[in-house]
């Protein structure tokens, strides 16, 4: 299949991407529950779910009851989108930018989730720690030791550092989904990239709660942060 499919690809992987981030939590169905209007709940028909186009083609209105068409999923799509054009980008029209738009996907919908529900998945986390292990003895087998080990090192290392956290201020400061998403930057990157890891999230976790003006005491999700830099030091080719 020819990598360059992977652009308009990703508009229908955004589009599901939505309906797993807007579904996640609420205990609606995701594989098998039928798309409808948030305003009118209609059940929308294929014409009304083309990824972008229906959008603009309805001019942002339900055919129902013409209430407006929120943004979120047209959002998804073209976040879907970005991630497979630097995918390219960085890896050329190969099978590494299906596989780092893979991983690129799966980072968004967590950090996503994070965003919304402070909360960052096991059912994204763990299956990319290994995914992670299972690309590097694809591409690298030698890298197994030290990726498996780098997995080992950011988990403990996010757990030990909260612990010494919640002893002096009493409260938590990093979640287990931080510290298991730091594992899958391991199986991912390395070990010689988990200080970079941590370095590129702290600052743009700071500039995040720059822009936001949140309160030195707020609670601030750290998965988006730790996802972007995962994802830049993929593409960058670390590790």
């Amino acid at each position: 299949m020819s990598a360059w499919l992977i652009l308009p690809f990703s508009l229908c992987v955004g589009s599901f991407l939505g309906v797993v981030i807007g579904r996640y939590g609420t205990g609606r169905t995701i594989l098998w529950g039928r798309s409808t209007c948030d305003t009118c709940a209609a059940p929308l028909t294929p014409a009304d779910l083309i990824p972008l186009a229906s959008f603009w083609l309805l001019r942002g209105k339900c055919r129902h009851c013409g209430a407006p068409i929120g943004w979120f999923h047209q959002a998804a799509e073209v976040s879907a989108l970005a991630i497979a054009a630097a995918a390219l980008a960085a890896d050329g029209p190969t099978t590494a930018a299906w596989i780092d738009s893979a991983l690129g996907w799966a980072l968004l919908t967590a950090a996503w989730i994070d965003f919304d529900t402070f909360i960052l998945p096991d059912e994204i986390t763990l299956p990319l720690i290994l995914a992670g292990l299972a690309v590097t003895w694809w591409q690298n087998p030698p890298a197994l030791f030290n990726h498996a080990a780098a997995a080992a090192l950011g988990y403990l290392g996010f757990i030990l550092l909260n612990a010494t956290y919640r002893a002096l201020r009493h409260r938590d400061g990093l979640g287990q989904g931080d510290a298991k998403l730091l594992a899958a930057a391991g199986a991912w990157l390395g070990a010689a990239q988990l200080p970079n890891e941590i370095l590129a999230a702290g600052l743009i976790g700071i500039a995040m709660a720059i822009v936001t003006k949140a309160q030195p005491t707020a609670r601030m999700p750290f998965g988006p942060a730790l996802a972007l830099a995962f994802f830049g030091l993929r593409l960058s080719g670390a590790g």
